[in-house]
Order: structure tokens, then C-alpha cells, then sequence
């Protein structure tokens, strides 16, 4: 007799333990009845998401140094790694203002805070300085002399990514120099790490359900589902502008490559609902990083292009910010002229740029922003203030979307990018092995 079929109740308990993509599914619907019922103890369990962070965050500067400078060694071309530096940083340029003009012909046109008639005095600026830590962006200046590192240790140590990727340039090229003969040691100590991070990234990944739990009911209970309706207009704009942007970036990854942006969402699902979960992209970068380079797109490219576009490449940011902009001026009455609408443009290029790692740098660019156009009270920031949180996941997903992109892209320009393993990887099936162990014992006959 065949074996009968697992009962349903076996089924999804199979599911629930095997698959990551399930167990954060429930965690993420858990942790929304749980802050929607018990707020007080939802908002209790923000040590849960943070210290999931915490444990990413160890793991991405040394694995971001060993896949690049593993990367720039394999590939034994060090301009050729400068012209994928040269080729992203183009790249994210383009996105990035595509992004921000997007956001600001959506704004003219949905017009979300038109006819608030909001009193800029009965705001409490005061908000915005806590949310912000009474910090501020920095110039053009401190911005690429923080980007040099004063301490092989200290970089890492303070896990500024931009100052990790200059080392793991510099050991690289140092690695080219000197060639395999006179450091034979040194890459395959380097490659033997990175397994040991990947490893880790292994453990710390089975964490991610309680992550996502415990993000989820701060969430909701911090916030609770009223603030949904209050700012319903702004919400469904940022949202439906961040599909329209995914949308072009799904069509320029067809044209480029060939390859399905749908077809990547299922690949990285559960990468993608983690990130949503515990709102940040630094989660998933570790998986996604080995995820790329399963896909196809060779190690020099996911390591530059991937850790840099967290920087120079917030997309869903972006778009946040220009709507955000012209929300504050409809809802403050002031009807900003197509001059000023473009200086918006052009702050919010030098402003977006690094902000990933700074406490509330949203609410610093658009303060930036407002002031610069002399129009805007700041203190009408604080009107995103009990949005803010609610937009994390648009932001998420297109910031996350549009560096995966880039990284294809770039690849693809720079011709290091395996089509034919990509569509592959993401159509389900497993890549070729490199090389068939059976074939090199058996003797291979002269016709063969």
C-alpha cells in the first residue's frame, strides 16, 4: 500500500520548522495581534529587533572586507574593480534622481497635505530634536574625510562600511601587488573566514522570527492603527510612487539582463520579509550578499556595488523625501514655485547621500531641506513625525530592490554577470557544478 499522506496539522508544523520564509510570516502577524491586544507589552519588546541588529551588525564589516578583497584577488584586475566603483556610482546618480523627481511629480499631482491649513506654531519642534538626537548631516567634507579611516581597527570597529570597503581596496590591491607566491597564505585564510562568517550569519538567521516578532509589536503598539487614517493620503502615495519605481526598475533589470525581478522576490522572500519586519535593510545584507553571488553576479561586483548603495543608493528613501518635502509646504499653505521645487531636487541629491547609520536622518535632510528653501518652517517637520515609522517598510523594500538591481546591472555593464547561472538560480534550479569530479577519472577517449 502507498504511504498515506501526512495529515494538515503535520504539514504546516514540517513548514514551520523548515522554512524560514513561514516561521517570519507568523512572527510578523504574532507581533501585530500582540501590540494591537497588550500595547504596554508589545512596546516592551523592542530588545528583541534591536538585538537582532546588534548581532547583524557584527558580522557585516568583516564579511563586506573578506568578499572584496577575495573579490579584487580572484578577479586579478584591480581596474576593473575601479570601473564597477566608477559604473555604481553612476548608476546610483541616475536611480537616486529618478527617485526624487518621481516623488515630487506624484506630490504635484495627489497633492497629500493640501488643505490641512496646519498653524506651523502648534507644532513641537522640540519632537524633532529628540527624534533626531540634536545631531545634524555632514558636509560634503566630513562626509569623505569620514569615509578614510584613521585605524585598520577602528574602522571596523565603528562599522563604517565606506571606511571598510577603502581597507579591504587597499589589501586587495596589496594582494595583486605582491602576488600568491610571496603571501600564499594570506587569500585562503581570508576565503576560510568569510565561510566562517557565512557560517554565523547561519545561527544568527534562526533569530530572525523573534526579531520580527518583537519589531512588529513595538509597531503597533507605539503607534497603534489610527495614525493609518489620519495620514491615509501620504501613506497610499509614498507606497503607490514606490511601486511605480519598482515597476521601472523591474522593466530597466528585464532590458538590461534578461532576468525577472519577480522571479528575484521569490528567490530572496524571505530575506525581503525579514527586512520588512524588522524594518531595516542591514539585516538581510549578509544573506543577500551570498545570495547574488549565488546568482550569477561575480564577488568583486556584490562586494563593492551592495555595501556602497547603502549609502549612495536609497531609492525609497529618496522618493520619501521629496513627497515628504512638498506634503510639509501643502500642509503649511505654502505653494512652493517650480524654481524652488528644483533647489529641492538638488539638496536632496547631496542630502540623501549617507544617510544610512544616522538617528533620524530623514528628519535631518528634510530639515535641511525646509531651511534652505528660507519657505518652509522647520518645525513642520514634525507633522511626518507619527508617519514616519509606518513608512519604513516602503522604504525598505524599494532601498533593498533597487541595490539588488544595481548590483545586476553593474555586473551585467561590466560583464561580470553569468546570465545563463542567474536564470537559472532564480527560475528554481540548482546552477551546474563548476566541474565534474566523474569526468576527470575516467580516461576521456580522443574522439570525445
Amino acid at each position: 500500500m502507498p504511504p498515506s499522506a501526512p495529515s494538515l496539522p503535520r504539514r504546516v508544523a514540517r513548514l514551520l520548522r523548515t522554512s524560514l520564509f513561514a516561521q517570519v510570516a507568523c512572527a510578523l502577524v504574532l507581533g501585530i495581534v500582540v501590540g494591537r491586544l497588550w500595547p504596554g507589552f508589545g512596546a516592551d519588546l523592542q530588545p528583541l529587533g534591536d538585538g537582532f541588529i546588534r548581532l547583524i551588525k557584527t558580522i557585516i564589516s568583516p564579511l563586506v572586507f573578506c568578499v572584496v578583497v577575495v573579490g579584487i584577488a580572484k578577479a586579478g584586475d584591480l581596474k576593473a574593480f575601479g570601473r564597477i566603483g566608477l559604473k555604481a556610482l553612476i548608476w546610483f546618480e541616475v536611480a537616486s534622481t529618478l527617485a526624487l523627481i518621481i516623488g515630487l511629480l506624484a506630490a504635484n499631482v495627489v497633492q497629500p497635505g493640501a488643505g490641512m491649513n496646519v498653524d506651523p506654531s502648534t507644532l513641537d519642534s522640540a519632537a524633532v530634536d529628540e527624534k533626531t538626537g540634536g545631531g545634524s548631516l555632514p558636509s560634503t567634507t566630513e562626509f569623505v574625510l569620514h569615509a578614510l579611516p584613521t585605524s585598520f581597527i577602528g574602522a571596523f570597529a565603528e562599522n563604517s562600511l565606506l571606511q571598510v570597503l577603502i581597507l579591504a581596496c587597499l589589501v586587495g590591491a596589496a594582494l595583486l601587488h605582491l602576488g600568491h607566491t610571496k603571501v600564499p597564505q594570506v587569500l585562503p585564510a581570508i576565503e576560510q573566514a568569510q565561510e566562517v562568517i557565512f557560517a554565523i550569519v547561519g545561527f544568527v538567521m534562526r533569530l530572525a522570527p523573534l526579531a520580527v516578532f518583537g519589531a512588529m509589536a513595538v509597531l503597533i503598539g507605539n503607534y497603534g492603527l489610527g495614525v493609518v487614517e489620519t495620514y491615509a493620503k501620504l501613506i497610499v502615495l509614498c507606497y503607490a510612487a514606490a511601486a511605480f519605481f519598482i515597476v521601472l526598475l523591474a522593466v530597466a533589470l528585464k532590458l538590461l539582463t534578461g532576468l525577472s525581478l519577480w522571479k528575484f522576490l521569490r528567490y530572496i522572500r524571505e530575506e525581503m520579509l525579514l527586512a520588512l519586519g524588522t524594518a531595516s535593510t542591514e539585516s538581510v545584507m549578509p544573506r543577500v550578499m551570498q545570495k547574488l553571488r549565488k546568482a550569477g553576479a561575480r564577488d568583486d561586483a556584490v562586494g563593492l556595488v551592495l555595501p556602497t548603495g547603502y549609502s549612495f543608493n536609497l531609492d525609497g528613501a529618496s522618493l520619501y523625501l521629496s513627497i515628504g518635502t512638498l506634503f510639509v509646504a501643502q500642509a503649511v499653505g505654502v505653494d512652493l514655485s517650480l524654481g524652488q521645487q528644483i533647489t529641492v531636487i538638488l539638496v536632496l541629491m547631496l542630502t540623501s547621500k549617507g544617510m544610512a547609520g544616522i538617528p533620524g536622518s530623514a528628519f535631518l535632510a528634510l530639515s535641511a531641506t525646509a531651511s534652505s528653501l528660507g519657505a518652509i518652517p522647520a518645525g513642520a517637520v514634525a507633522l511626518l513625525l507619527g508617519v514616519d515609522r509606518i513608512m519604513d517598510s516602503m522604504r525598505v523594500v524599494t532601498n533593498l530592490l533597487g541595490n539588488c538591481v544595481a548590483v545586476f546591472a553593474v555586473s551585467r555593464w561590466e560583464g561580470a554577470l553569468d546570465i545563463e547561472k542567474a536564470k537559472k538560480v532564480l527560475g528554481g534550479e540548482e546552477p551546474a557544478p563548476a566541474q565534474q569530479p566523474a569526468k576527470e577519472k575516467e580516461p576521456v577517449s580522443e574522439t570525445s
